[in-house]
């Protein structure tokens, strides 16, 4: 069935005379029909990849063969297609028509369709909420401009699976979810329905995502071993088998000084061997004598060689004598700096700076002494071996060459310790100034906390003599009215005792205990005079 469906849809063609919808602007409309990957409405014919960009004659089993994997004309970056359009731009879906049916896209302001984690290999996908009416030839007229269909496997229950050639046509397919699906002009409920297309899980496509991976990694490995071969060093050659030809030859190859390290590489394997005997010894005799003659030319190379290797040592230690010089020179600049004249014109930033360099010139200079010196020791350990061949006069000129050697060694020693020893002064000079400072802001911290401290004391003072001013003036008041209370206490009296019988005692007990509440009422809190008072207010009552 599907491949009779196959056979017959590969004649369908739309039928434009059927559309009734108007194309304002071509372009646009061609384009948005090509991102779906079918034909324009109004534009008949017209593919969604032009063949100048696909791919000529591609066989989709060509990577099984050789490993390579086919180019996927959907990928951005590629040239083969336009990058898509940014994430915050939105696209703007248009109405499909085909011939059995017509797709209506989503409101624009919903969500977008979502969709689950495409799986490795992924050339399935899954789509549901199809018209119960849609038949399967109907699904492949939709889906088939999406690329290849190579199965389809539809459910009673108004939803099926769809199995492309490639993975990118799935991506063509996913564009569609979302979409109402309408079959004809009809308005039953049985022929529409809103698509949703998912990607799907199938056996087949991991089958052969494992397998694609499978033949990646071996090219890999044979790749690693074509690499490795390639840079492994190359094994020994073969060593031929003695005969009195190879001999011949061996013979005249010993001869030439080119040939020579690989022709008594055969000797000496040869005589390992056991080749030698009484029929080849003076063959072989022969051949150890042209050996033998080229030791006098070894010999010479060497000799060639160390003196070449002399020249460079001279000219390796007047280079370094020279480079020696110019560090004295410059470490002479810096301790030029740093004496007090021209020192207290730089700012402290400047003074940091050349005392870094100053510190970093020296070291170099004393790596370049030493190395200096170096030479000079082992160029007269050298001369003190030769001693022992020269003559009387021969040893006293080396003895000279010697000492005046040493001595120019101490000199450069001691100017260089002379140095340091400058540079060690000026750097206690520093930091004697730099304790001075730190002990002079210390003291005038100290003067101003204790300036502080009598400051706050001195106001806490003159804070306790108002206090003590302002309560010696209230016991004041109190003293007083206190006194102005006993005196109309001691009138009270009199009036009372007018009245009141003279044998009754009590009574005026009473009068006296009254009226000096009276008088304690009047004085108003605690005073330090209050016996003086109780006295006068007795005298006021009796």
């Amino acid at each position: 069935m599907m491949a009779a469906a196959a056979d017959g849809l590969g004649s369908i063609a739309i039928d434009t005379t059927q559309l009734n919808m108007s194309v304002t602007d071509p372009t646009a409309w061609a384009t948005a029909m090509n991102n779906l990957g079918m034909v324009p409405v109004g534009l008949p014919g017209q593919q969604l990849v032009s063949d100048s960009i696909c791919v000529p004659g591609f066989d989709p089993s060509l990577n099984m063969m050789t490993g390579i994997t086919p180019i996927n004309p959907m990928i951005p970056g590629l040239g083969l297609v336009p990058p898509p359009p940014p994430t915050e731009v939105a696209v703007v879906k248009e109405i499909i028509h085909c011939k059995s049916c017509t797709l209506f896209p989503q409101n624009p302001n919903l969500p977008p369709p979502s969709t689950r984690e495409r799986p490795p290999g992924c050339k399935t996908v899954f789509v549901g909420g199809l018209p119960e009416n849609a038949t399967e030839e109907i699904i492949q007229e939709v889906f088939e401009q999406c690329g290849d269909i190579t199965a389809i496997r539809k459910s009673k229950k108004n939803f099926c699976h769809i199995r492309f050639a490639e993975e990118f046509m799935v991506d063509k397919a996913i564009y569609l979810s979302g979409y109402r699906m309408r079959l004809g002009s009809s308005t039953d409920k049985k022929d529409s329905g809103r698509l949703h297309v998912d990607f799907a899980q199938a056996r087949d496509d991991f089958y052969e995502w494992e397998c694609r991976q499978r033949m990646r990694a071996r090219e890999e490995r044979h790749r690693r071993k074509l690499e490795e071969d390639r840079l492994r060093p190359p094994s020994p050659p073969a060593i031929m088998h003695y005969s009195e030809h190879e001999a011949a030859l061996l013979a005249d190859k010993l001869k030439d000084d080119s040939k020579f390290s690989e022709a008594i590489t055969v000797l000496l394997s040869w005589i390992e061997r056991g080749e030698v005997n009484r029929r080849s010894a003076n063959q072989f005799y022969s051949m150890v004598q042209s050996a033998n003659s080229h030791v006098r030319r070894l010999m010479n190379e060497k000799a060639t060689h160390e003196q070449e290797m002399e020249e460079a040592k001279e000219n390796f230690k007047n280079a370094l004598t020279g480079i020696l010089t110019q560090f004295e020179q410059i470490v002479a600049v810096f301790n030029a700096s740093t004496r007090q004249k021209a020192w207290d014109h730089f700012s402290k930033a400047q003074r940091k700076n050349i005392d870094i360099w100053r510190k970093h010139s020296e070291e170099l200079r004393n790596a370049q002494s030493e190395q200096l010196m170096g030479i000079r020791r082992e160029e007269e350990m050298e001369m003190s071996d030769d001693e022992t061949c020269d003559s009387p006069t021969k040893k006293m000129r080396v003895d000279e060459s010697a000492l005046a050697a040493q001595a120019y060694a101490l000199k450069e020693e001691n100017d260089s310790l002379r140095w340091q020893l400058d540079a060690y002064r000026n750097e206690v000079e520093l930091l004697k100034q730099e304790k001075e400072q730190l002990f002079r802001t210390e003291e005038n911290l100290t003067k101003d906390q204790q300036l502080q401290f009598l400051q706050q004391t001195m106001q806490g003072m003159q804070q306790r003599s108002l206090m003590c001013a302002s309560q010696h003036q209230n016991n004041n008041n109190g003293c007083r009215s206190g006194t102005r209370g006993g005196d109309d206490g001691g009138r009270g009296g009199d009036g009372g005792r007018g009245s009141v019988d003279d044998s009754d005692k009590d009574g005026c007990s009473s009068q006296a205990d009254h009226s000096s509440d009276v008088g304690c009422g009047g004085d108003g809190g605690t005073f330090g005079d209050k016996k003086i008072l109780g006295k006068d207010r007795l005298k006021a009552i009796t």
